[in-house]
């Protein structure tokens, strides 16, 4: 099982702690390109957090760019964690993804 997100993040750090696993931190080890289309596939429009402080310091040009090119310049816009379990992907720590983690 690996998780990525920001060590942080309190989130992250829950997670992490009731699962047991290594966090893979984004801002040290950036995301391949392939990984983030993998994430976008799967979450689409939900993998960028648009309640963040980045999201709202960005100017609406910004916000307009590709989204695995603004996750590629501005990590932090990834709503974390993304939790990979066996080739299955999670996204978040919410009560649905314990169910199905734990």
């Amino acid at each position: 099982m690996l998780i990525y997100g920001i060590k942080t993040c309190d989130t992250c750090r829950k997670a992490v702690k009731t699962l047991g696993v290594e966090l893979t931190d984004i801002r040290e080890t950036p995301l391949s390109r392939a990984q983030l289309e993998r994430f976008h596939a799967a979450f689409g429009e939900a993998l960028v957090n648009t309640r963040s402080t980045t999201w709202r310091g960005l100017s609406e040009a910004e916000r307009a760019r590709d989204p695995l090119d603004l996750l590629t310049d501005h990590p932090t816009l990834m709503k974390r964690p993304v939790i990979d379990r066996d080739g299955t992907l999670y996204l978040g720590w919410g009560k649905d993804v314990q169910a199905a983690l734990l």
